[in-house]
């Protein structure tokens, strides 16, 4: 007897995109996570968003930031500061998950995190974020 997932997956997608805006606009005006939380709640169409993953992620990146980032720097090939904020944000989001989420398959996380990259990120950006994250979750494991 298999047992269905008390998520829907499209769901935790939509979520992890959402994060994905949010931790956009986060890095690069500054604003309070709360208000942005807030904004996304308010303004954007959520109905198919998992809300209480997209709040889990926002809430624990936002408190996580300084060892998300320490443990992906050590994989980088450029200087921190010249991270597209989108690679950036994708990281954060997918060494999050690494880390906090065990429930998630690795595989899952890097997939995702792929296809946030191709879908917003720059031309080759998600064999990068490929790269970096499958070497978190080697050295994680």
């Amino acid at each position: 007897m298999s047992t269905k997932p008390r998520f829907s997956p499209k769901a935790r997608s939509a979520a992890r995109q959402c994060a994905l805006q949010a931790l956009y606009q986060w890095q690069l005006s500054g604003q309070d996570m709360d208000l942005i939380l807030q904004q996304f709640l308010d303004e954007e169409d959520m109905e198919t968003v998992d809300i209480p993953y997209f709040k889990r992620l926002l809430h624990g990146i936002h408190e996580d930031v300084k060892e998300l980032d320490t443990t992906f720097s050590r994989f980088l090939d450029r200087d921190f500061n010249q991270i597209d904020p989108i690679e950036l944000a994708i990281l954060r989001i997918g060494c999050y998950e690494l880390q906090q989420c065990p429930d998630i398959p690795f595989k899952v996380v890097i997939n995702e995190g792929v296809e946030l990259a191709k879908q917003f990120g720059a031309e080759m950006s998600h064999k990068y974020v490929n790269g970096i994250l499958d070497k978190i979750a080697h050295t994680s494991l």
